[in-house]
């Protein structure tokens, strides 16, 4: 790839892009730094084939910039997409979802991770407090957990009784009919990682203190549970794979190449083109020669520590 600039002897935009974006990478080999060496060395013995970190931003930008030609257009056509994203903890949902929504414009694409129901909307239809998030025309709509919270964690944690469980897996597939039908884009996506996968990310969490926020009571007992949450898994495959709305599993043992694929399967979900846009002028700045800008108190700025 190359920039506009490069015959100027600057260098090209997507290499100063991907610089700026290596911090994260910077950041990684920090965080891994600061681990215990025992766990350093289960790093180091985990089966995963690595992506050149160039290629990995490279392709992310290239997915980023057709993310922002689809978000375009949606707003065009007016569509609706909803995308879910489930899967069992630490399995890359949150990383994807921030990719995804990192360049594209907050104000229609927005990202919806409910808490625990209240008391009161325990009492109310199942899918009550998951319709006013849904999109309206030209919006995108990304659930960090869904409805399907029923069919997974609580099934197994006991927070759903079996007739409940039973009356959402009955309820869900027409649900998600008439979601298809109001015209929603709706598309799901499931993380799968392995035992041993799961394993190492919680270790990492647990030494790390800047991660030990990501793990919760419930995520210990995901670990115990670890086949009431594959049998429930099955259970929900089976009975939710419809064909208005499938599930796609995205294999996510290496975080990278996860990302890259899943928003690369998104953007290959729905046709879009680019949108026609006037080309942007800016406007000359009023200059007023009686205007004298006020020299302002010292104390009112931030001190340059840094």
């Amino acid at each position: 790839m190359t920039g506009g600039n490069e015959k100027s002897g600057e260098r090209p935009w997507v290499e100063l892009e991907i610089e700026d974006d290596l911090d994260e990478e910077r950041e990684q080999e920090v965080d891994d730094r600061r681990l215990p060496p025992e766990l350093r060395e289960l790093l180091a013995r985990r089966k995963v084939t690595t992506i050149d970190r160039h290629v990995y931003f490279a392709e992310l930008l290239r997915l980023q910039s057709e993310l922002i030609k689809l978000q375009d257009w949606v707003a065009y056509k007016g569509l609706k997409l909803v995308v879910l994203f489930e899967g069992r903890d630490s399995a890359g949902k949150g990383g994807v979802i921030k990719r995804i929504a990192q360049r594209v414009n907050p104000r229609t694409c927005r990202v919806v991770a409910l808490p625990a129901p209240s008391d009161r909307e325990k009492t109310q239809w199942y899918f009550q407090r998951y319709v006013p998030h849904l999109p309206a025309a030209g919006e995108i709509v990304l659930f960090d957990r869904s409805w399907y919270n029923r069919a997974g964690v609580e099934r197994v944690m006991g927070f759903a009784s079996e007739a409940q469980v039973e009356d959402f897996f009955r309820d869900v597939p027409e649900f998600e009919r008439m979601l298809v039908r109001s015209g929603v884009v709706l598309v799901k996506y499931w993380f799968s990682i392995t035992d041993e996968e799961q394993q190492l990310r919680f270790l990492m969490r647990i030494h790390d203190p800047l991660k030990q926020w990501k793990l919760s009571p419930m995520d210990l007992q995901s670990r115990v549970r670890w086949e009431q949450y594959t049998k429930a898994k099955e259970e929900m495959f089976e009975r939710t794979n419809i064909a208005e709305a499938p599930w796609h599993i995205v294999e996510g043992n290496e975080k990278k190449r996860a990302r890259l694929n899943c928003i690369a399967h998104l953007l290959s979900m729905i046709p879009y083109a680019e949108v026609p846009h006037d080309p942007v002028t800016l406007p000359q700045r009023v200059f007023n020669p009686d205007y004298e800008r006020r020299v302002l108190p010292s104390e009112l700025y931030v001190p340059e520590r840094y």
